[in-house]
């Protein structure tokens, strides 16, 4: 009796291990952007006591739409480019898990990639659940013109897309959307360059037959990369709700990336080589360099930087040159260990108004707005962050120049940092994390 009893014990606990092992994730970013938007995200997850080896993120190589969807163009990727990306990385996240599916989470782009892979590619079979944040999938615009367009309504790709059923069988699906403020999601597009009467609305991400769900107040990117989303995806995916709605950090965080840069105009996630990288601790509560470059290598041809060991309760200043030209970013505390901290060597840009101090404000993972978020410096509101409907995710400040540097805080984020006199030769970045 007691030898049946423990088997029937070992059977159940065989089975309740393997019900616990959740299905790997694969975060997809969106249009012009890289992996490393989903570094918060991923943080969450693991703070919440998900396998941190059950986590990926997709890196695509050329992140820019094509113009038209069929015709080559220079640092620019189509919807086949995109989708043959995200297969690769799901067949190496099965091959590493020894999983049977994984769950598939994408902002904007990143959503129509992901249904495009369900519906074209035979993606459905090895994906049990999808999260699509923000993605446009009925357009940002919905003409008669450029039909070839990735993201035109009437055109091919879309209408493709939402022929018949908008959602897979066998693949559960969730979207969020804003319920006014994304961008690409307005009946009105002038404020992000657009047509008048773009012929879509505010539903615009929703799809029939999947779980939408509408995040008030918030912008394109906050409905993929903030805590209000990530206990969303986190309750769709896992069934429970989250723990920790703040990153818990490790006391020496681990962390790497790659260096990227630009095709002409279009931001691309290939590698750059002989750019210096250095990474400084600063001083707390300034901006000042606390001794000698903790790390200070040059890029290879692969464009990896690091690995470098941190403090999580220190912020330090990550400075790339090459060719005589330094670009600073500085960044809060870096809490958890990632390989996801790629930097981008942004080119010199002519500074008219030289001898003053200037910052470039950054926040990657959202769009500035001053009359919902106020950016203060040193405490003091600044006058030159963008006002209106969030389209904007940087913005040029003109601060003091002082040996201490400034303090930027939006959102409970404080970031301390030198300003630049001359961008031409020194461009300084303030780099937000949410």
């Amino acid at each position: 009796m007691m030898m049946r009893l423990l088997a029937v014990w070992l059977a159940m606990a065989v089975c309740a291990g393997a019900q616990t092992t959740p299905d790997p994730i694969v975060f997809v970013h969106g249009n012009g952007d890289d992996s490393a938007k989903w570094i918060g995200i991923i943080g969450l997850f693991e703070s919440n006591g998900f396998p941190a080896d059950r986590l990926y993120a997709v890196r695509f190589t050329n992140p820019s739409a094509r113009t038209q969807d069929h015709v080559a163009e220079a640092g620019r990727s189509s919807t086949i480019d995109q989708v043959s990306e995200l297969s690769a990385t799901v067949a190496r996240a099965l091959l590493e898990t020894h999983a049977k599916k994984v769950v598939l989470v994408g902002s904007s782009r990143g959503g129509m990639t992901i249904r495009n892979y369900l519906r074209n590619a035979g993606g459905s079979a090895v994906v049990s659940a999808a999260v699509l944040c923000g993605t446009p999938n009925h357009g940002v615009f919905a003409v008669g013109t450029g039909l070839d367009g990735e993201f035109n309504g009437n055109g091919d790709f879309l209408r493709g897309l939402n022929e018949g059923s908008e959602v897979v069988d066998g693949v559960r699906m969730m979207t969020l959307r804003s319920d006014k403020l994304d961008k690409f999601a307005q009946p009105d597009g002038r404020a992000a360059g657009l047509f008048e009467h773009t012929g879509v609305t505010f539903e615009g991400p929703a799809l029939q037959g999947a779980e939408n769900v509408v995040i008030a107040g918030a912008d394109h990117r906050e409905l993929a990369f903030t805590p209000q989303a990530f206990r969303l995806m986190y309750r769709f995916i896992t069934g429970k709700d989250a723990v920790q709605d703040r990153v818990t950090a490790e006391a020496h965080p681990v962390v790497s990336g790659l260096v990227t840069g630009f095709a002409g105009k279009n931001a691309t996630n290939l590698p750059v080589s002989g750019v210096r990288v250095r990474v400084y601790p600063l001083a707390r509560g300034s901006a000042r360099r606390e001794g000698a470059a903790l790390y200070d290598r040059t890029t290879d041809a692969s464009g990896v930087w690091g690995p470098v060991v941190l403090d999580s309760t220190v912020e330090y200043e990550f400075e790339l040159e090459a060719a005589g030209h330094d670009v600073s970013y500085f960044k809060a505390p870096v809490p958890r260990s990632t390989a996801l901290m790629n930097l981008r060597l942004v080119p010199a840009a002519a500074d008219s108004a030289r001898g003053k101090g200037h910052l470039l404000i950054s926040r990657p993972e959202g769009y500035f707005s001053a009359g919902r978020d106020a950016v203060t410096i040193d405490g003091a509101l600044t006058k030159d962050e963008p006002a209106g409907l969030p389209v904007k995710d940087s913005f040029v400040a003109t601060v003091p120049t002082k040996a201490d540097g400034v303090a930027v805080r939006l959102r409970g984020e404080t970031i301390w940092a030198r300003p630049s006199e001359d961008f031409a030769t020194r461009l300084a970045v303030v780099d937000l994390l949410w």
